[in-house]
């Protein structure tokens, strides 16, 4: 992969699918879809911590988004870009790791209760509501390493 810490402050056009931590926007895309897609597919019971979780995913799904286009349109080139940077990969990561544990607590506590009553479709919400936890802190990960790694370009420029 190529550094960044010459020339441009930050890459952007083609050159975000080659550098770190650029790199990681496309994972992000995926894992973060798939955490929003995999706990609207479910009953979103208790209300207050799934919505959390829904709010987390979209919010970093959009941002994400846009922060990608900003970097392929070129936006990006002034100097107050590297730390808007960093405080976005941040913020995603505070806020995935908080959904991230509220969603393994309600998954874990609905997984006590579809023990009492075991049906396909209990054991199919349950599945999903697992594979939602691991999406949701490999999406923390992703976002982690992207904030680590924009730290380091940002103490870089």
């Amino acid at each position: 992969m190529a550094s960044t810490t010459s020339g441009d402050v930050l890459p952007s056009g083609s050159r975000i699918f080659t550098t770190i931590p650029d790199v990681f926007f496309i994972p992000e895309f995926v894992f973060g879809g798939l955490v929003w897609i995999l706990v609207a597919s479910t009953r979103v019971v208790p209300d207050n911590p799934l919505g959390w979780v829904m709010f987390v995913s979209v919010f970093c799904f959009v941002g994400t988004t846009l922060w990608f286009f900003i970097f392929l349109c070129g936006a990006n080139q002034s100097s107050v870009w590297p730390s808007l940077d960093v405080g976005f990969h941040f913020l995603a990561v505070v806020f995935f790791l908080s959904a991230s544990v509220d969603l393994a607590y309600v998954t874990f506590r609905n997984g006590e209760e579809y023990k009492l009553t075991p049906t396909d479709e209990s054991l199919k919400i349950f599945r999903l509501d697992i594979a939602a936890v691991v999406m949701s802190y490999v999406a923390t990960l992703l976002y982690f390493l992207h904030a680590i790694f924009s730290a380091i370009r940002w103490k870089n420029s």
